[in-house]
């Protein structure tokens, strides 16, 4: 088998190479852009924010194969946290998995992989974006995969004692690369909105395009309840209904890993 060239720093695209450790590994799969509770709005409104989605389809997830369970005891000891599979027969493969290895109620899940990213390129790991679980919370972690020769881990934290269920299927972890190191060079700036007539016009004739727009929706106004909510963000057009000249995303669907 040919082994794939480590990703370079020859173009701006990041190079990502996951080299996977272990013949059983969790699925790495292009993120998605749904989430349960966006589907539960009414008529899905949830879903006409579209930084949401989009945020959402950001990255890739790392799934779990199996089903399993955490505890937590309220210690701070490495014992007061427990992993069970939910199924007997899978007991071997959730120790594999995911343990307790730094006490504190923190849940340790092993990716399976080591990643490789392009120099200057790191993984930023989290729990999926816009993702609730009662009882836990993922923790970020921004990794330098340029250089980094073993696997990193994914953590989540208990926000109270108690059990905690991770469902076969679930994602556990959601990376996306990031030049971070060129992010330090970023200087922002504060500017007050009147020294840029043109954006302060745009922004006052949104201010009163929407003042509008409510007061309809408020009023009953047929036009606007038909209309039911702004979608110039959404479709990537000004006021005046002319397309922005910059690029504009409406949905983002990532590359699925191929094998080699």
């Amino acid at each position: 088998m040919d082994v794939p060239q480590e990703p370079d720093a020859k173009t701006s695209t990041c190079g990502l190479t996951l080299y996977q450790i272990h013949e059983r590994a969790p699925e790495i799969r292009p993120a998605r852009s749904q989430r349960p509770w966006m589907d539960a709005t009414p008529d899905r409104f949830a879903y006409r924010c579209l930084p949401l989605s989009i945020a959402n389809a950001t990255g890739w997830e790392m799934v779990l194969d199996v089903d399993l369970r955490a505890y937590w005891t309220g210690g701070d000891q490495i014992a007061d946290l427990k992993v069970e599979a939910v199924h007997p027969q899978d007991a071997d493969h959730v120790e594999q998995v995911a343990g307790s290895h730094f006490g504190s109620g923190i849940l340790t899940f092993h990716t399976g992989y080591i990643m490789r990213t392009s120099p200057g390129w790191g993984l930023w790991a989290r729990g999926a974006p816009n993702s609730i679980k009662d009882g836990i919370t993922p923790l970020d972690g921004l990794i330098e995969t340029d250089w980094l020769p073993f696997p990193f881990t994914m953590n989540w934290v208990f926000t109270r004692p108690g059990m905690v269920e991770f469902k076969r299927g679930e994602a556990f972890c959601f990376v996306t690369p990031t030049p971070h190191h060129s992010l330090e060079d970023i200087q922002p700036n504060i500017v007050p909105l009147a020294m840029n007539q043109p954006l302060n016009a745009d922004y006052q004739g949104w201010s009163e395009a929407r003042t509008r727009f409510n007061e309809g929706l408020a009023k009953g106004d047929p036009e606007m309840v038909k209309q039911g909510w702004q979608r110039t963000y959404m479709h990537g057009k000004t006021l005046d209904g002319e397309k922005v000249a910059l690029k504009h995303a409406s949905k983002r669907k990532m590359k699925a890993p191929q094998s080699l």
